[in-house]
């Protein structure tokens, strides 16, 4: 298609100073005095003026570099900026302002892209048969408002910037429904997602959206995921027949999820990394917490996790333990008084929080626990700041998490200054002795730390070591499981991994294995990300745009590169 490209620097059209005030252009082909391209009036156009467009279908692409524009359909208008065929953006908006307002654009790399502008998309409809949509990188401000997008490979690419997404459409895309990343803090309010070959909305590197009010269903991947630090508020959102999770949190990410509802979709409805620290408020809790899993789903979710072999025999030998028990009470005989509470004791990043999460759902399935749910503390949770306040702290503490599970992780630092007189660690201890008999039907208490602080931990109080049933000691992975678990890291991110990477990873877990530091899954995530950073450099290398194959593949040389 020769369709005429507009580059509308500042040096080729001055803004609105003597005698070039703005104006209101007319584009209709065919009519007398009025401009036969959309082209032709944008280069007459002063900054500020606005393209009033008649209906018709325009073969048309522009680059508009520090421009201040408006181009808006003529009321009751059908107009089409078609830029089909072509490998560039149809719009593409570097500096300056656009608003487009009733335009139709329909694309093959990308409908409108936009980069340190300000620009309002409003009442369009967009497709981009191989790419974004719309994609914003660096505006301080942007709007998209009513649109409809389709067909499109992606639906709206966020990445740095600030604006908002109302009451917009995002259906049939091969890819992602919405992507938010780099930092980005946009409001998503009151939009429909459907139809995605990926997720509904994918949260990324450090971003902090705000969704309000969507219905995001149909998507092979999660309805939302969370990934890299980042931190949502996904608020009064329905997540519903979606193929994956419907909310899924990354290792280290945050945010909250409030008054959400979740329906039809894989267990657990709302799934939390380990590392990850979301709030969630009902009724999603409720949804994440009472799902139709069953115990035999749970004891397979506990079976997939990679290594761990000593511990999974000991969950299930409590289960085991549990049910029996269960039997024998409905059958009348005796059965002894059972300790739900557990020393998880290991080095960091050996799985304790996956599991502890894990046999909280089982004891909910068993019908031991109310609720099931999950509250993970540590010392500062817990240790008040006068005498008195840390037995009030912790007690209330505790009563949120009844029904469920109270993970205490690095729960040995409560003990390290016990005696001193300036530390209430032993207070917390004492307190929550006594709150664990009293209420032990109700909550599972898991205590974890390194295998040789929790032995002092569980000395400092003569009856601290009988609340606890067992001690679960958690291995090191070794370089082969760490292998498998980065694996499953490239491809929850959609991404291949040479058969040639291997050999150099296993030799490069092999050696950080013998470090006393040795952070075990934690280390394996760093990697990744250093992994993901090496392959975003080299690409960047080509001179040209990657194609989706290059984009998926993570070679040796990356690894290498994350290694070294």
């Amino acid at each position: 298609m020769n369709a005429p490209t507009v580059d509308d620097g500042p040096h080729q059209t001055p803004g609105p100073g003597p005698g070039r005030s703005s104006r209101t252009l007319l584009v209709a082909p065919g009519r007398h005095g009025a401009y036969r391209t959309i082209g032709a009036a944008l280069r007459d156009a002063p900054d500020g003026s606005v393209i009033s467009v008649a209906d018709g279908s325009y073969p048309e692409t522009f680059e508009l570099l520090d421009r201040a524009l408006t181009v808006r359909a003529v009321d009751g208008a059908t107009v089409l900026l078609d830029g089909s065929g072509g490998d560039w953006p149809v719009l593409d908006v570097r500096g300056g302002s656009l608003v487009l307002d009733g335009i139709d654009v329909r694309a093959d790399l990308a409908a409108l892209q936009a980069e340190n502008a300000n620009v309002t998309v409003e009442r369009c409809s967009l497709t981009a048969r191989m790419g974004p949509a719309i994609s914003v990188r660096g505006c301080p401000r942007f709007a998209v408002r009513r649109c409809r997008i389709s067909g499109s490979a992606q639906g709206i690419v966020v990445e740095s910037s600030s604006g908002r997404i109302d009451d917009t459409s995002i259906d049939d895309v091969a890819s992602d429904g919405v992507v938010v990343g780099l930092g980005a803090d946009p409001e998503i309010r009151n939009c429909v997602i459907s139809g995605c070959g990926q997720r509904g909305i994918y949260v990324y590197q450090y971003a902090r959206p705000v969704i309000e009010g969507c219905d995001i269903s149909r998507t092979t991947g999660a309805g939302i995921a969370v990934a890299h630090h980042s931190r949502p508020v996904v608020r009064r959102t329905r997540v519903r027949d979606v193929q994956d999770v419907g909310i899924a949190f990354g290792p280290d990410c945050a945010g909250s999820v409030e008054e959400c509802q979740l329906d039809n979709t894989a267990e657990p409805a709302i799934e939390v990394a380990e590392g990850a620290t979301p709030t969630v408020t009902e009724p999603a809790q409720r949804a994440a917490a009472t799902g139709d899993v069953g115990l035999d789903d749970l004891l397979t979710e506990l079976d997939g996790m990679v290594g761990l072999a000593a511990v999974k025999a000991e969950v299930r030998a409590l289960v085991d333990e549990i049910q029996v028990n269960e039997w024998r009470r409905k059958a009348g005989l005796p059965v002894g008084g059972v300790s739900h509470h557990l020393i998880f004791a290991g080095a960091p990043g050996t799985g304790k929080t996956t599991v502890a999460r894990t046999y909280g759902k089982l004891l909910k399935a068993l019908g031991v626990l109310a609720r099931g749910q999950f509250r993970e503390v540590s010392r500062r949770d817990l240790v008040g700041q006068y005498i008195g306040h840390t037995a009030e702290k912790t007690a209330q503490v505790f009563e949120a998490a009844r029904g469920g599970v109270l993970f205490i992780d690095e729960a040995y630092t409560l003990s390290r200054q016990a005696g001193s007189g300036g530390d209430f660690g032993q207070e917390v201890i004492d307190t929550l002795v006594k709150l664990m008999e009293d209420h032990r039907d109700e909550v599972a208490v898991i205590a974890a730390g390194y295998t040789d602080e929790m032995t002092g931990f569980l000395a400092v109080n003569p009856g601290l070591a009988s609340r606890f049933s067992k001690t679960l000691e958690f291995e090191n992975y070794t370089p082969e499981d760490l292998l498998q678990i980065i694996g499953r890291m490239v491809a929850d991110g959609d991404y291949l991994m040479e058969d040639e990477a291997r050999p150099v990873l296993l030799d490069y877990f092999g050696r950080i294995s013998r470090d006393a530091n040795f952070g075990n899954a934690r280390d394996a995530r760093r990697l990744f990300e250093g992994v993901r950073k090496a392959q975003s450099q080299r690409l960047r290398t080509l001179g040209r745009v990657p194609d989706v194959l290059e984009l998926r593949t993570v070679t040796a040389e990356d690894v290498r590169a994350a290694t070294t």
